[in-house]
């Protein structure tokens, strides 16, 4: 009877011991997903937000405030200049 008592103690005692392992790893990987959704949320913060600044920074106002303030002008047949190739097409070099 005594054996029988100490090997149903010692497998108590392994089962309790593997409870307390088992929840250890449930909260640790219960933390690591918190951690990792917090910083999806993040990212998709930022991603919006840099999609915010792509859509001000090539808005057609801001870009033509830049060519005027650069003393660029729109392309005009009166002062396009045209460049001829001087080889004729499918010449050899």
């Amino acid at each position: 009877m005594l054996r029988l008592n100490l090997l149903l103690l010692v497998a108590v005692l392994l089962s309790g011991l593997y409870l307390v392992e088992t929840q250890y790893e449930s909260r640790r990987l219960f933390t690591e997903l918190h951690r990792a959704t917090n910083e999806a949320r993040n990212l998709e913060a930022e991603y919006q937000r840099l999609q915010v600044e792509l859509r001000a920074q090539s808005s057609p106002s801001r870009i033509e405030s830049l060519a005027v303030a650069q003393g660029l002008q729109g392309a005009s047949p009166a002062i396009t200049h045209y460049v001829r190739d001087e080889q004729p097409a499918g010449g050899a070099r």
